[in-house]
């Protein structure tokens, strides 16, 4: 990948604030009833909710800490993004997600900044949210998530 310099698109001493905060941080794991369990021992709380996303071949398990959450992950299936991690990198830290207010906005700003999208169109994700993804050669190893909320009338 082309190292690329990017553009900022503010004037010297102006604050920018896009991403509204750091929304959860994913965890990739092999058995998430054993994780839930280590995190309910490092926490001092149960888990608040636990969610199937079939599209992504995932088991997730939301914890809450302070103002964010931590969103533990388990494959259920052997092709699905989270296996494919653990089965290179082992379990750990898979992304840091980012609330946003506008995630196509958000997305179309990033790419011409240089950013290398994993998804051109938000989907939908866990916890009632659009998401998508940054490739982590784009942000130095990190996969980054962007956060909108679904807001369906």
């Amino acid at each position: 990948m082309k190292t690329t310099t990017r553009r900022i698109p503010r004037r010297f001493g102006e604050s920018l604030q896009i991403m509204n905060k750091i929304e959860h941080i994913g965890i990739a794991v092999k058995d998430l009833e054993a994780a839930n369990e280590v995190y309910e021992q490092l926490f001092g709380v149960k888990h608040y909710k636990t969610e199937v996303v079939e599209s992504e071949g995932v088991s997730t398990s939301f914890f809450k800490c302070g103002e964010s959450k931590i969103e533990l992950l388990q494959a259920t299936n052997d092709n699905s993004p989270i296996a494919r991690f653990i089965a290179k990198k082992g379990e750990g830290m898979h992304h840091i997600a980012f609330a946003v207010d506008d995630i196509r906005s958000e997305l179309q700003r990033l790419k011409e900044e240089g950013f290398v999208l994993l998804n051109e169109e938000p989907k939908r994700g866990a916890d009632n949210k659009w998401v998508a993804f940054l490739h982590p050669k784009s942000a130095h190893g990190v996969l980054i998530e962007l956060c909108q909320e679904i807001n369906e009338k």
